[in-house]
């Protein structure tokens, strides 16, 4: 559990929810986020396990500066494709 090991070291915990019983991952949530004073997780989303990673590079950013130009560039990509996206969906509605 992550809210053990933020316990036992002064590093940054990313807690990752995952959907593994009868509540969906909501047990796992929400014995992540309440976490006592002093004792913080980073919490994403239930199966978030991409956004998980991300946020670790975003964390080791602050110190690799090659890492937060990386990670700029892949914000950039997810930006041109959503564009490209909207464009196809936006085509495809003129033709109706």
């Amino acid at each position: 559990m992550p809210g053990v090991l933020a316990g036992c070291t002064p590093l940054p915990v990313i807690g990752l929810p995952i959907k593994s019983s009868e509540l969906d991952g909501m047990d796992a949530l929400l014995a992540i986020v309440q976490m006592p004073p002093g004792v913080p997780v980073a919490t994403v989303a239930i199966n978030g396990a991409d956004n998980a990673a991300l946020l670790a590079i975003q964390i080791l950013s602050v110190k690799y500066e090659e890492l937060r130009e990386k990670f700029k560039n892949f914000k950039k990509q997810m930006a041109e494709k959503v564009y490209e996206k909207d464009k196809k969906l936006n085509d495809k509605l003129k033709n109706i």
